[in-house]
């Protein structure tokens, strides 16, 4: 079995690795989605509050989330 969440991009921070051959950390704050569509509507009514925060070197990883963007979630037992 697995959960679908939505969830929107709040903020993209970026700071100087303290390794300088590793580039840039990259942390992506999401929010559970609140209002908009018929959709968000409906994930809001069973998730009301939710956050992810992923910090990632990865720029190519990085570069997946854009801001003010919503995605998918999908939470499934490992």
């Amino acid at each position: 079995m697995s959960v679908r969440a939505k969830f929107t991009v709040q903020s993209i921070e970026r700071q100087k690795h303290w390794d300088r051959t590793k580039g840039e950390i990259q942390t992506i704050k999401l929010i559970a989605v609140s209002d908009g569509s018929e959709e968000n509507k409906a994930f809001f009514a069973v998730t009301p509050t939710a956050s992810i925060s992923l910090g990632t070197v990865n720029e190519e990883a990085a570069k997946q989330f854009e801001l003010g963007e919503s995605y998918y979630v999908d939470f499934t037992k490992a």
